[in-house]
């Protein structure tokens, strides 16, 4: 009897076990599908952007610091980000396009982060102050916008000398300003594009 008693017993167990299983499994797929549904997407591929929007006008952004051609080097670095999302036509004009992005820089500074024992400056925190702004042109309605949006990022000093003016450091290292807006294009649209 001991034996028929055991052999009911394990087959209890492997029955339960199967049940619990199953809801396990029936549980993780229910999640999938509701995390699927929240509008969560992988990042630099997420866009919140109507359906319609499909040709972006990125006129040259308006330049208030004291950095010559900043304005040049971040719209196209700005354009070089959208084109290379591959999801929109980019147009340098503000006209015959769906949605108009406009950026006025209003302040760019420099200060030095880190020094070396000669009191050289080893590294440089770069800040670039803006207000941009997205705007569908057929519904003329603001779809994003970012009044004082900060961006900040340390960068080393491949110059060697020390520069506590932004025009300099730049003046002195050629590829600081293509670093500078290469990382500045992606917060931006970074920003945009991946806001929900």
């Amino acid at each position: 009897m001991s034996n028929i008693s055991t052999t009911k017993d394990t087959e209890d167990m492997e029955v339960e076990t199967s049940k619990g299983l199953f809801l396990r499994v029936l549980c993780g797929g229910a999640l999938v599908i509701v995390a699927a549904g929240c509008g969560y997407s992988l990042a630099g591929r997420g866009s919140f952007l109507p359906s319609n929007i499909r040709t972006i006008g990125v006129p040259t952004f308006a330049n208030r610091t004291t950095v010559f051609n900043l304005e040049t080097q971040l719209t196209e670095k700005v354009r070089g980000e959208l084109i290379g999302r591959g999801k929109y036509q980019i147009l340098p004009q503000d006209s015959g396009v769906d949605a108009l992005l406009v950026g006025d820089l209003t302040t760019a500074s420099i200060t030095p982060s880190s020094f070396n024992q000669q009191q050289l400056a080893l590294r440089y925190t770069i800040t670039i102050v803006a207000s941009i702004q997205l705007r569908d042109v057929r519904e003329n309605k603001v779809l994003w916008e970012n009044p004082s949006m900060v961006f900040r990022q340390e960068y080393d000093n491949t110059s060697g000398t020390n520069a506590l003016d932004v025009s300099a450091f730049f003046g002195q290292d050629a590829n600081a300003l293509d670093r500078v807006g290469a990382d500045f294009a992606r917060t931006v649209v970074s920003a945009i594009l991946e806001a929900f």
